[in-house]
């Protein structure tokens, strides 16, 4: 009976003990500091259309503006947007300069060893635009796997990725920003732009109609996720629940529909 007893105080040891790990855990949480602070950082590049652009009044405004904004009204908190360039975004959501990643960012294997994403909010792939002169040449990336053939996208992403990996035969252009790059295939300096598709279709109604090829079914699988610090289980409960909480209601649909399934907001751009 004692051995029991001495059997069963220990085990309720460990369970306190845990639940002490817990609570030290929850207070270190991104989430308690955001709550406590009663502000939400979030970091991004205004220059990847639809998701976060520059509109003709200086705002940033996008698909994940938006989200970003529901996502601090379901925590009863203020939208700070901290403007940081794309190659060295997760180097500053490490050292603390905003809460969270919501910039079009791929979830990949590498940047997943650095740091946890949310579930994802949207898939995308990358998709090319095209120099009008190769039409009867080009259909898929696997013909642009040549020597003579330029190839560009922005440096730091998963169109540079994709190029490197399956187009390695091309040479290869780099970019800081998407619309640079597109814009060096209509002047005819690069033969193809990789890309993601919102970006694509977006482009080519502003400004590659007539002047570039559009192919426009992704080549490769993308999802996009919201990036946070490793080591914060309470914050990406709360962000996956909320993700899931959007989608059933209507929110998401709404957000969707306005920056993916219209054009309506090129004008304001």
């Amino acid at each position: 009976m004692k051995k029991l007893l001495t059997a069963g105080l220990c085990l309720l040891a460990f369970a306190a003990q845990g639940f002490a790990d817990d609570i030290e855990l929850a207070k270190k949480s991104t989430l308690t500091k955001i709550l406590e602070r009663k502000e939400l950082r979030i970091g991004l590049d205004p220059g990847y259309q639809p998701f976060e652009m520059t509109n003709k009044k200086g705002k940033v405004v996008g698909f994940d503006v938006d989200l970003a904004k529901e996502l601090a009204k379901s925590m009863g908190v203020k939208l700070t947007i901290v403007n940081t360039d794309f190659d060295g975004i997760i180097p500053a959501l490490m050292t603390d300069k905003f809460d969270i990643i919501l910039s079009g960012m791929t979830i990949t294997q590498k940047r997943n060893l650095q740091i946890n994403f949310a579930d994802p909010y949207i898939v995308v792939g990358q998709t090319i635009i095209l120099n009008k002169r190769l039409a009867d040449k080009v259909t898929s990336y696997k013909d642009l796997n040549n020597p003579k053939y330029t190839v560009a996208s922005r440096i730091g992403t998963t169109g540079e990725m994709a190029t490197k990996r399956l187009i390695s035969k091309a040479k290869y252009k780099s970019f800081d920003k998407e619309a640079d790059g597109a814009m060096d295939v209509i002047n005819g300096q690069s033969d193809a732009f990789i890309y993601d598709l919102p970006f694509g279709e977006v482009f080519m109604a502003q400004q590659g109609d007539g002047k570039a090829i559009f192919l426009n079914k992704p080549f490769t699988y993308e999802p996009l996720g919201i990036g946070i610090r490793k080591g914060d289980p309470d914050f990406l409960n709360f962000l996956n629940n909320f993700l899931r909480q959007i989608k059933a209601d209507g929110r998401y649909e709404r957000i969707y529909n306005k920056w993916i399934r219209s054009n309506k907001w090129l004008k304001n751009m």
